[in-house]
């Protein structure tokens, strides 16, 4: 299990219960299974979390029952010790998860009622019970993460030492990487958007005129997951979509038809089918912007031109990358790509695109690639771009060493580090807080074998 896995899933486990522990209880008649310090856990607890894990469609067993009610029980711990060391409750990151929580079960459940009637509990009595569980979760995780920091610099010495004491077989594998720079041009954006405007102004008039919005949806959106039910996406929270969208939908009168909206996904006209509070049932119409081989063919001639003159030396990639590409985040360094998510230069072969993957397998580091089509990295599915890419440098898949990865190998010691000061706390824990388990548990296999002697002896 890595660091962060280990650090959060106390808290990942409560907030799995705090949507399921809400619902009526039924068919076992309540009872406390175990008692951690000043902390009691019920059975319905341990049964909710059994339930949610069901809805999500994983198998439920007695071991799977075990695994919940120590995790539940370790959770018990750290809260007890975020008390003790007096953390604060983080109120913004509890209001924001709470409102998340909300806003994903009325698009689940469809509204406020459908919630209420759902959990059996009005959504003021939901949130003040939710908000409890996270204020715990928060202090839960704080916890944790006290814990884990709060280990000794890590020095060289200690990597050294990593790498002397561990196994062979166990030293980790750094995988293949590549570092490379890109040219990118993108098409007549404006035309192929002028395009789309006008189609969906047509469709905008079919439908004033007396068409159903519903049959157009069906023929012409091209948004799959609606465009079957003709074009509508159900009761759901506005925080979900694009915040254009959204404000438009929130504007409409249910029966109007809406402009062209415009979000990262591409062009929507938009009917309110209904609106409660911040919510709305709305259809929609959705077309992205089209090109055509002619736009391909003067992209690709233009970025062949720009290869050209960097392989005949007239300019350097470099310098050709901060005059020709249209990529604001990679022209002001050269055209040198990097992972948006790390800011890594460098990129394993599941972190690339496969039309940027294509270009580059066969190539040699300093060789360009032909012009090719890939996707930028925005909206939700990237937006079309041409370019040529560079393949800069090759760091070939190796077992990971002092002198090359360094840096890998001390996150790798500092998250060993980390768990080890974890398992200690616990450890600790166990034998100085009074603890009771129930003998419904007594078949337990639990990972940590110190629970096995709270088992109460009826």
């Amino acid at each position: 299990m890595n660091n962060t896995a280990k650090i959060l899933i106390s808290a990942v486990l409560t907030g799995l219960c705090t949507i399921a522990s809400a619902q009526k209880y039924s068919g076992v008649i309540d009872k406390s299974v175990a008692v951690v310090g000043n902390e009691m856990i019920t059975l319905s607890e341990v049964e909710s979390q059994v339930q949610m894990l069901k809805a999500q469609g994983q198998a439920s067993d007695k071991s799977t029952r075990c695994e919940i009610l120590e995790q539940m029980m370790e959770s018990k711990l750290y809260l007890m010790q975020a008390r003790i060391d007096s953390l604060t409750i983080n109120n913004e990151n509890v209001n924001s998860e709470l409102n998340q929580r909300l806003d994903n079960l009325r698009t689940y459940l469809g509204g406020d009622d459908n919630v209420a009637e759902y959990f059996g509990k009005s959504i003021t009595t939901l949130r003040q019970e939710w908000r409890e569980q996270l204020q715990e979760v928060s202090l839960t995780q704080q916890e944790q993460q006290q814990i884990a920091q709060n280990i000794p610099e890590l020095t060289p010495y200690d990597v050294k030492q990593y790498l002397d004491t561990v196994a062979t077989e166990s030293i980790p594998m750094v995988p293949t990487k590549y570092q490379m720079s890109q040219i990118c041009v993108y098409p007549d954006r404006e035309a192929a958007a002028m395009a789309v405007k006008e189609t969906l102004l047509g469709l905008r008039e079919r439908i004033i005129k007396g068409e159903k919005f519903s049959t157009l949806a069906r023929l012409y959106s091209e948004d799959p997951g609606s465009a079957r039910k003709g074009g509508e996406l159900g009761m759901a929270s506005k925080s979900i979509f694009w915040p254009a969208f959204s404000d438009a939908a929130m504007a409409l009168k249910p029966g109007l038809i809406s402009q062209i909206v415009e979000t990262p996904d591409g062009f929507h006209i938009i009917e309110v089918l209904e609106k409660k509070g911040d919510m709305f049932n709305a259809r929609h119409i959705l077309i992205k912007p089209k090109y055509t081989i002619e736009d391909e063919q003067k992209a690709y001639k233009r970025l062949d031109s720009i290869r050209t003159a960097v392989l005949d030396s007239s300019i350097t990639f470099e310098l050709a990358a901060r005059f020709y590409s249209e990529d604001p985040k990679t022209r002001t360094n050269g055209g040198q790509m990097a992972d948006p998510n790390t800011g890594s230069a460098y990129f394993e072969i599941d972190q690339l695109k496969p039309q940027d993957y294509a270009a580059i397998s066969d190539l040699q580091p300093g060789e360009i690639s032909q012009p090719i089509t890939s996707l930028d990295n925005e909206g939700r599915d990237g937006n079309l771009v041409y370019k040529i890419v560079r393949l800069d440098k090759v760091l070939p898949s190796h077992p990971a060493s002092f002198e090359k990865d360094y840096t890998d190998l001390l996150s790798i010691v500092q998250q060993t580090r980390q768990v080890q000061a974890l398992d200690s706390f616990i450890d600790d824990k166990l034998k100085s807080t009074y603890i009771v388990i129930d003998p419904l548990f007594e078949d337990c296999d639990f990972a940590r074998k110190g629970w096995t002697g709270k088992i109460r002896k009826d």
